[in-house]
């Protein structure tokens, strides 16, 4: 069985990782080539105020990628549902999902840095009630039909392709966002596996069909090379800026998450977290785990050293899981 196969973007880059331009016009070019390859998503990060120029539209990543594909799907993951104004998101999802085919989705997330909301001049004070307030606004918005919204009648026009509109997930670290999954979102996506039972539980609770649950098992970032350890000295300044950054953001915040600082590349490649692996071990993770979820400008890793990785998996790899 073909195992499940994705890529994600953030477009952050290392002060040495190569320049944005060619980081955007790279994935573009890879999305183009996972979609003619049959992957499955194609997932895009949000962001504000990184030094590092991490990714701060995601709709506009994924329209430009949805207007250039055939069949992959966009996911925004997470979209910080609080820095938006609900009915705009609502009426621009309607077009995209129309322009799409319907081939987009959203997880959304409350966010968790002051200084992203102090830079829109958003509240972050009540964000996650804002956030109920919103879905609720999107999934009446998506109906067509008038609503009353903040004490005035407003209607979204035109309609999605999907009746109901795009699917709503919902991203979160703690056990509130665990059960605001289960009355609010169509799923749960933790940034930390054992939230899963919660929101299960909770389900159970509202008398619910849960939805999909959990994210990525596995490494956050997988590179195929037949010299795994060149390889790595290449990654490995960039996968230290990556689990830095992020580890910085979530222990400023009291977050949980996967990533932390460390200043050891060695311990770094230890903990599993970045994988380089050669051709048949991808296989094996691919067949134990049913996915191979791919971040190939990690950090704002040059695209030829991603195109080593990705030549190999579509030659060595994917042919591997295809019906005789």
């Amino acid at each position: 069985m073909r195992p499940i196969l994705g890529l994600r973007y953030d477009l952050r880059s290392a002060p040495f990782g190569k320049d944005h331009a060619t980081l955007y016009a790279a994935m573009l070019e890879q999305v183009q080539w996972a979609d003619r390859l049959g992957f499955t998503t194609v997932t895009f990060s949000e962001h504000h105020v990184s030094d590092d120029g991490y990714l701060p539209s995601p709709l506009m990543a994924a329209a430009t990628v949805l207007g250039a594909t055939k069949q992959i799907r966009a996911m925004v993951s997470a979209l910080l549902l609080p820095l938006y104004d609900p009915i705009r998101l609502a009426e621009d999802m309607a077009v995209l999902d129309l322009l799409s085919g319907g081939r987009i989705d959203l997880t959304i997330g409350a966010g968790y840095r002051k200084e992203e909301f102090d830079l829109l001049n958003r509240p972050f004070k009540g964000r996650f009630k804002e956030i109920e307030e919103s879905v609720d606004a999107l999934r009446k918005a998506w109906t067509g039909e008038p609503f009353e919204y903040k004490g005035r009648t407003v209607q979204v026009l035109p309609k999605p392709l999907r009746p109901g509109g795009p699917m709503l997930l919902l991203g979160g670290s703690s056990e509130g966002a665990a059960r605001r999954a289960a009355r609010i979102a169509d799923g749960f996506v933790p940034t930390v596996p054992e939230l899963v039972s919660v929101y299960f539980e909770e389900c159970k609770n509202l008398g619910k069909e849960p939805g999909i649950a959990g994210g990525a098992s596995g490494p956050m970032f997988i590179h195929v090379s037949e010299d795994p350890d060149r390889a790595w000295a290449k990654i490995a300044p960039h996968a230290l800026h990556e689990s830095n950054s992020y580890g910085r953001w979530l222990s400023e915040n009291g977050n949980l998450g996967p990533y932390q600082e460390v200043d050891n590349a060695d311990l770094l490649r230890a903990s599993g977290t970045y994988a380089v692996m050669t051709p048949d071990e991808a296989v094996a993770h691919a067949r134990s785990s049913f996915m191979l979820m791919l971040h190939p400008l990690m950090g704002g890793l040059d695209p030829d050293v991603a195109a080593e990785s990705l030549d190999l998996i579509e030659r060595k790899v994917l042919p591997q899981f295809e019906t005789p």
